[in-house]
């Protein structure tokens, strides 16, 4: 059996949901559908990709290796159909949240007044590289440390921390806060896109109480409900203003560098243009 794309699209479903009940809805498919390609997919390449319980469902090392290949497989495909559709070729800039802060607006503005043969699309997209590592898009806005293999990083400056808690909580009206502050509350956590861990805080003063989110909705959501309180940097301060939200500088953790992120090898022909300007305004 040869493999064809819808193999690629089947599996990367599977992954991005890690149910294939999801993934069926998601293409549109019957769930056996999607179980019979998967099978088809392992079996031509001879690995496991998925493991998979009554209950469970988890990609295995072959198949988390094989889900970045299989995104830029589609990815290219998907942008080769596009070609000659459209005046310019877009530049993708992906970002899992805050975009470039305070200063989206302008890098937007001077990109288009600078480079009007080439749009810029700025895309949100919640996984950890914004969609980079998987193909998704040409660079990426990040946060943090990244590991992700393939990638070159190139940092343009740097964001302190803040606490998000809500405007009602005693802890609100404070000038500032300190890691120890928020040792017995609950810490909401972004393990999709976010940055913070417990790992912040010293390793006998964590806290014992955490929620798990998956993006900066659903974060800003867990603490203006009063579920949690969470730590971010002051760009989603400036970006996400919320009338039940109050941030709280964090004087004691250290701040956190903001990189331009691309794959290694040939890109999009503008990135360096791209580069050049994000440090100009940003840095």
């Amino acid at each position: 059996m040869s493999i064809e794309l819808r193999h690629f699209r089947c599996f990367l479903a599977i992954a991005d949901t890690l149910s294939v009940t999801r993934a069926a809805e998601r293409l549109h498919l019957t769930q056996p559908a999607v179980s019979r390609t998967l099978r088809q997919l392992e079996d031509a390449l001879d690995v496991r990709l998925v493991e998979r319980s009554t209950h469970h469902l988890a990609l295995t090392p072959d198949g988390l290796a094989f889900r970045d290949q299989a995104a830029l497989a589609v990815a290219a495909f998907d942008r080769a159909l596009t070609y000659g559709r459209r005046p310019g070729w877009p530049l993708r800039l992906g970002h899992a949240w805050s975009a470039a802060g305070a200063d989206t607006t302008t890098l937007l503005r001077r990109w288009r007044e600078e480079h009007p043969e080439t749009p810029l699309e700025l895309l949100r997209i919640d996984d950890r590289t914004a969609g980079l590592a998987r193909g998704d898009v040409d660079a990426a806005l990040l946060r943090g440390d990244v590991d992700a293999p393939g990638l070159i990083t190139e940092q343009l400056t740097t964001e302190p921390r803040v606490v998000g808690l809500p405007a009602d909580d005693p802890l609100a009206a404070r000038p500032a806060l300190s890691l120890a502050d928020l040792a017995t509350r609950t810490i909401a956590l972004n393990t999709v896109s976010g940055i913070t861990t417990l790992d912040l805080w010293p390793a006998d003063a964590r806290p014992s109480s955490t929620i798990t989110i998956g993006n900066t909705d659903d974060w800003i959501a867990a603490i203006t409900g009063g579920r949690a309180v969470g730590v971010t940097t002051t760009a989603t301060a400036g970006m996400h203003p919320h009338p039940a939200m109050a941030y709280v500088p964090l004087t004691d953790a250290p701040p956190v560098p903001v990189v331009l992120a691309r794959r290694a090898g040939p890109g999009h022909p503008r990135i360096p243009d791209l580069v050049a300007l994000a440090h100009e305004v940003m840095g």
